[in-house]
């Protein structure tokens, strides 16, 4: 059997599973999957760039989701009225002088010979810095929180287009890629694993406490979306009568309709990034960051700067990431910071990878689509799988009750089973590497 043949047959395999799900769940819940599964592909896709082309260990895969998420509510929400004459204008000012008085600093403690006057002098201004920045940005952020914190309590976005919120989402995660790259990526393979997840864990503390910037746990709500609201298509005489020109109600047609949107564009962006990435995969500066991957002393010796190639490959995988974050909130409709997981949920994309095929972007975007798919679905086969288990006991029993209960932890185990099937079996992944 050809390369081309078997990873057809994969891909057909996984998507056949879409109507499967539709038999038993209905296509409102087929779809949705199938939507997070293109979302789980960018991101797998992103994470293919940097431990696939350059073998770089990144933990920190939530904290660019999250800055993608963030994006979408900077972007698309409106301004809240009033916020900014109330102390918008100080909190930008404040971190205006913060990175001023950083900046400063640095030049004086580089301008300035070794000894104990330097080290005064850089703590004076640091000191000074940090009371003048909390003097003007305490005050400015507690006027922003108290504008009608049940609904609002931050400064909102700038009420554009949503869609624009994914490149957006991308550079933002590409920016914080650049300053995590340059202090981090001079580290070895395990304390770079350590620092990248020890920095997501900041940006999503930031998220969850800077009411003032996402309103935190409260949650933002609302999100604009690119696609029509089910209630306008409902509402729309046109749309009701084709809708029951083919049998179904206004209100399932609504649902379907606009998942079939989101569907889509999902899947514009995930082939544009696709053929993206083979053209990078393809290219001499793919075949460069490859050998560097295999010998970085080789590389080297070579003349090639490998700090630098490390750096771009981490913002570009970083932005994808981002960019997919961004559409993960758009399709929720709302920023919930508590629900970004850095260990949890940056295993899952790391299996997607090794499933599918590290250093393979078909391998990543097959194993983004069957991890999620079986992810998702695992909890529900899993209490089917425990019902018919215990179908011959008697109520009230206790292991009968124990097992039901524990039909939840089935989507761990089934991941945990299939990844170490693929690993058994095919070691290089599905969809291995040439």
């Amino acid at each position: 059997m050809s390369v081309s043949v078997k990873n057809l047959i994969l891909f057909a395999v996984v998507f056949a599973m879409i109507p499967l799900i539709a038999q038993f769940q209905g296509w409102n819940a087929a779809l949705f999957v199938l939507n997070m599964g293109l979302i789980s592909a960018i991101m797998a896709l992103g994470v293919n760039l940097q431990w696939g082309f350059a073998g770089l260990f990144n933990v920190g895969i939530m904290g660019f989701v999250a800055l993608g998420g963030l994006a979408a509510v900077l972007v698309g929400m409106p301004v809240t009225p009033g916020a900014w004459q109330a102390g918008g204008f100080g909190i930008v000012a404040s971190l205006f002088l913060g990175a001023l008085t950083i900046g400063i600093a640095i030049i004086v403690a580089g301008r300035m010979a070794k000894g104990w006057t330097r080290s005064l002098v850089v703590f004076g201004i640091l000191a000074v810095g940090f009371l003048v920045y909390r003097g003007l940005f305490d005050p400015s952020v507690e006027a922003v929180e108290s504008i009608e914190p049940a609904l609002t309590g931050y400064l909102g976005g700038l009420g554009l287009p949503v869609i624009l919120a994914w490149p957006v989402g991308g550079l933002l995660a590409a920016g914080a890629a650049w300053i995590i790259g340059k202090t981090a990526l001079g580290l070895r393979s395990d304390y770079l694993a350590i620092a990248t997840l020890g920095i997501a864990e900041i940006i999503i503390a930031i998220l969850k406490n800077e009411d003032w910037l996402s309103r935190g746990v409260k949650n933002v709500v609302g999100v604009p979306r690119p696609v029509p609201y089910e209630i306008n298509l409902q509402n729309d005489p046109a749309f009701v009568e084709r809708a029951a020109g083919f049998g179904v109600d206004a209100v399932t047609a609504s649902t379907i309709y606009v998942k079939l949107l989101y569907c889509g564009l999902f899947a514009f962006v995930l082939v544009l990034l696709l053929w993206l990435a083979q053209q990078a995969l393809n290219s001499p500066w793919g075949r460069m960051m490859r050998a560097i991957r295999d010998n970085e002393v080789a590389a080297e010796a070579m003349g090639k700067d490998v700090t630098a190639r490390h750096l771009q490959v981490f913002i570009l995988g970083s932005a994808i990431c981002g960019i997919a974050g961004a559409m993960m909130t758009t399709l929720d409709g709302q920023l919930t910071p508590g629900t970004y997981q850095p260990l949890r949920f940056t295993f899952l994309v790391w299996v997607m990878v090794i499933v599918g095929g590290s250093g393979n972007n078909l391998g990543a975007v097959l194993g983004g689509l069957l991890i999620y798919l079986m992810w998702d679905q695992g909890e529900t086969i899993g209490l089917q799988v425990m019902e018919w288990i215990t179908a011959g006991m008697p109520d009230g029993s206790g292991v009968k009750a124990h097992l039901i209960e524990s039909a939840a932890h089935m989507r761990l185990l089934t991941i945990g089973v299939l990844l170490l099937l693929v690993l058994r079996f095919s070691p290089r992944g599905l969809i291995p590497e040439r």
